[in-house]
């Protein structure tokens, strides 16, 4: 009995041995699909985006000297190509009531150049004038030159003061209001104390 017992069980042994041998398996094929290589990519050598030389500058600017009857007369820096428009309102607006018919508002501004609002345009230096010089109203007769109503024109004939010296007094006028007396026109530059005594039998307030 002992001895089948013990066949049996060499017979299962070798039955299950030979049920779990491995099963072989087929290599894989050696050929290889071909492809393009990859680079790496080196630092500072890809773009991030666009490229600086291609992407626009700062608008260029240019500056305009704004005076005459404006809210704040001075210099506007503005970009290039705007208009005569664009600087007005830059500088606040023209003072209310004023006629700005003799400006071409839609006109390009230069660098450089200067605008006088309300005021009429003085003669380009060199100009010949036919006939006689025009005489300032109220100077041939001696009547002193009102400060608050007097033009761009007026002012200039007025002795020792040219055109730079007459637009600071428009532009002193224009920051002020008006003049209160005669001895503020001192606090307009270049009105110093041997201009002003020169100046004082020839206007009023």
């Amino acid at each position: 009995m002992l001895a089948l017992v013990l066949l049996v069980g060499l017979t299962w042994a070798a039955y299950a041995l030979f049920r779990t041998s491995p099963e072989t398996i087929p290599n894989p094929p050696t050929s290889l699909t071909s492809g393009s290589p990859v680079a790496t990519p080196t630092l500072g050598t890809t773009p991030l985006g666009p490229s600086s030389a291609g992407s626009p500058g700062k608008p260029a600017m240019v500056v305009v000297h704004v005076a005459g009857k404006i809210r704040r007369p001075g210099l506007v820096r503005i970009s290039a190509g705007s208009r005569v428009a664009d600087v007005l309102a830059a500088a606040g607006g023209a003072l209310p009531g004023v006629d700005l018919t003799t400006l071409n508002l839609a006109r390009q501004v230069t660098d450089g150049e200067q605008i006088v609002v309300g005021v009429p345009a003085l003669a380009p230096p060199g100009t010949p004038t036919v006939g006689p010089p025009a005489s300032t109203p109220g100077a041939a007769a001696g009547t002193p030159l009102d400060l608050n109503t007097a033009t761009l024109a007026q002012l200039d004939g007025l002795p020792g003061v040219g055109p730079v010296l007459a637009q600071r007094i428009l532009d002193w006028r224009t920051e002020h209001g008006r003049f209160t007396s005669v001895d503020e026109l001192q606090e307009v530059p270049g009105v110093g104390p041997k201009k002003f005594e020169s100046l004082k039998p020839h206007v009023r307030v």
